[in-house]
């Protein structure tokens, strides 16, 4: 999305698929230690067979590796519940620019012992070294997992309905997404996927997962009966088999795919506060009118994160321009970040200065001068084109 694993002038691209290999897994504990080239989907169902799953998610788990997920700290559809890679990540083997292995491969939860380098390579996108190994900490599978999908009338009640479903839901509450009309509108027209509940201005997605389903549908049942009888939804569907969860999850995952086949789609990954979240869409709506085909919003709410789309019939550099910096600004502006889970790459290098002060970017050239003095890994990414 933002070129970070693109080749772009003279680099030579390195492989991890061969080192797929599980290199250790603690029944205790849930920790896995296993080599960067092995695919999260696989990871996932070795986890699973154990008692325990992955606590990151993505719709490319079929395909992507974990060592690229760790190295651009991949943020998934369950980050409300398990956090960030920076917190799941125990430790990591790290190759430098001089060849130097870097062996922080740890499986403890607790290491006092000076500074945590893992977290220098976690989302430094290859620029720092290159990881061949993890150990990430799995927490328990769920034994009940339910999804409701719901209608809200506006953007204020699905604002209210997070923070009515964060206190009744509690520890249950996995997953809280959010997507507009239009999106759902795109969903049906180009996948054909049958909307469940009535048309509204917005939907949610809520997914809860817990050790005792007698216990979990009994918090569920009051929080839809309050939701629904305080006007914060006004249609909704719950699914607790897993083919039903599969196919209402399916209408937010596909968003993506069905922008695809409207036309040329010009992509922002960023996070603002909650309450502001959806502004800045109904002002592009607004900035553009008719030179943009479609204008959606949706995303990670529990988290921040907006995933902002705008469709044309083909690219256009004069809407291109009407878009950045304007974007970036806004965002800025409301104090958000230009960045929310798709990491930098090429093209939003320039847009750091946006999200990072002047010192914070001294600093993060200093340290690839230091581990890379030759610029070699990952070359013209992630730092700012004057570095």
């Amino acid at each position: 999305m933002v070129g970070g694993s693109v080749p772009v002038f003279d680099e030579i691209i390195l492989s991890t698929a061969l080192l797929n290999q599980v290199i250790s897994f603690d029944d205790v504990s849930g920790t896995l230690v296993c080599q960067a080239g092995c695919v999260l989907e696989q990871l996932s169902r070795h986890v699973e067979e154990r008692g325990f799953v992955m606590p990151l998610d993505l719709g490319a788990k079929g395909s992507c590796h974990i060592g690229g997920n760790v190295a651009t700290n991949a943020g998934g559809l369950r980050f409300l519940r398990y956090g960030s890679l920076h917190g799941t990540v125990l430790g990591l083997e790290v190759v430098l620019a001089d060849g130097t292995v870097l062996n922080c491969l740890t499986s403890l939860r607790k290491d006092n012992t000076g500074y945590d380098l893992k977290q220098l390579f976690i989302g430094s996108e290859g620029t720092l070294g290159v990881i061949t190994a993890v150990s990430i900490l799995c927490p328990p599978k769920p034994k009940a997992v339910s999804v409701a999908f719901l209608g809200c009338p506006s953007f204020a009640e699905v604002l209210r309905t997070f923070c009515t479903c964060k206190g009744m839901l509690g520890e249950i509450l996995s997953a809280f997404e959010f997507m507009d009309a239009e999106c759902m509108q795109l969903v049906g027209r180009h996948l054909h996927l049958a909307r469940p509940v009535q048309e509204s201005p917005f939907y949610v997605l809520i997914e809860t997962s817990g050790s005792h389903a007698g216990h979990d549908a009994e918090k569920l049942g009051s929080f839809l009966e309050h939701a629904l009888g305080s006007g914060l939804v006004t249609d909704g569907t719950l699914a607790t088999d897993q083919r039903r969860v599969k196919m209402l999850w399916a209408l937010r995952e596909r968003i993506t795919e069905a922008l695809s086949l409207d036309g040329y789609v010009y992509k922002y990954d960023l996070s603002l506060p909650a309450e502001r979240l959806y502004d800045l869409v109904d002002s592009l709506r607004a900035r553009l009118g008719p030179r943009a085909k479609h204008v959606v919003g949706y995303g990670h709410l529990g988290d921040g994160n907006l995933h902002l789309n705008v469709t044309a019939e083909a690219f256009s550099e004069p809407l291109l321009a009407a878009l950045e910096p304007h974007v970036y600004e806004w965002t800025a502006a409301h104090r958000g970040s230009v960045s929310a889970e798709h990491g930098v790459g090429f093209k939003k290098r320039d847009a750091l200065g946006y999200s990072k002060p002047p010192a914070a970017l001294r600093l993060m050239c200093q340290l690839k001068a230091l581990l890379d003095p030759k610029g070699i890994l990952n070359p013209y990414k992630t730092l700012p084109t004057w570095a």
